[in-house]
């Protein structure tokens, strides 16, 4: 009975949302896509090599999706055997927004089938030193049963059913060293804030996006440990937020933007 409640409310959700965002399908898509990880397992897969990739099983969300939610292009339209792949590339830009030198960037990877719909997202290796896999991972898996924000266009992720993550935070020598020096450090009683930015590399921008290309990072680091507590940033639109200590202690400190959560004016809420 409460399974069925629950997939009742979800369906008269899925049908305001239709009708309210007057035939923007690529939202009842993007919704659709969630529902599927409260049976994570069933309709995605994880890989980890050198970079990190979630496979989706019954792919919904199509190429133009991504165009329409995040008002961005890619930086490569790939063709490939298997289809089409997009890449994103971020490079680091200095204090008057120019490409810092010595150059430093890293990419998220979209697959697509012949059907134009998302197979695979692979985050790089370079990525991987502020968001480690192992919490990539949990990440995704906690957005099933996630509570939507409608005001704030935000999801914020459930961590109660998910397995503690036991792997060693990243230490800001490491971090540094390959994101090189930030922009700008606020110095706190426990920790310090190193500020970052990225700029997605990308073309034909609309008019008054422009800022949606622009990628604020925040590292929070703990000063006598040195270990990165929490990563904040958004990426071409998508905001991502974790607060990696409290994930392991079991809290429900996971944030995970929609695409969306940029306003026209290039600003994001939370």
């Amino acid at each position: 009975m409460i399974l069925l409640r629950k997939n009742i409310l979800r369906g008269l959700l899925l049908i305001c949302l239709s009708t309210s965002l007057s035939g923007c399908f690529y939202w009842v898509r993007a919704y659709q896509t969630y529902l599927q990880m409260d049976e994570f397992d069933k309709y995605f897969a994880t890989e980890t090599v050198e970079e990190f990739g979630i496979i989706f099983k019954d792919p919904r969300l199509y190429s133009d999706d991504f165009i329409s939610l995040s008002r961005l292009q890619p930086s490569l339209k790939i063709t490939e055997v298997n289809g089409p792949r997009w890449r994103y590339w971020f490079r680091k830009v200095d204090q008057q927004d120019q490409i810092a030198n010595p150059e430093v960037r890293f990419y998220f990877d979209l697959n697509f089938n012949h059907d134009q719909r998302l197979i695979r997202w692979e985050f790089s290796s370079l990525f991987l030193q502020i968001a480690p896999a192992e919490f990539l991972e949990a990440s995704f898996r906690s957005l099933g049963g996630g509570k939507i924000d409608q005001q704030k266009r935000q999801l914020r992720a459930n961590t109660d059913s998910i397995k503690k993550i036991s792997s060693r935070l990243p230490q800001k020598d490491e971090v540094i060293r390959h994101l090189g020096a930030p922009l700008t450090i606020k110095q706190q009683a426990d920790n310090e804030e190193y500020h970052y930015k990225f700029l997605l590399e990308t073309r034909d921008i609309e008019p008054g996006y422009e800022d949606r290309a622009f990628s604020a990072v925040k590292l929070i680091f703990d000063k006598s440990s040195r270990e990165l507590m929490k990563m904040s940033g958004r990426f071409a639109g998508l905001k991502i937020s974790i607060d990696y200590r409290k994930y392991q202690a079991d809290s429900k400190q996971l944030v995970v933007g929609l695409p969306v959560s940029v306003n026209k004016q290039g600003k994001l809420d939370g």
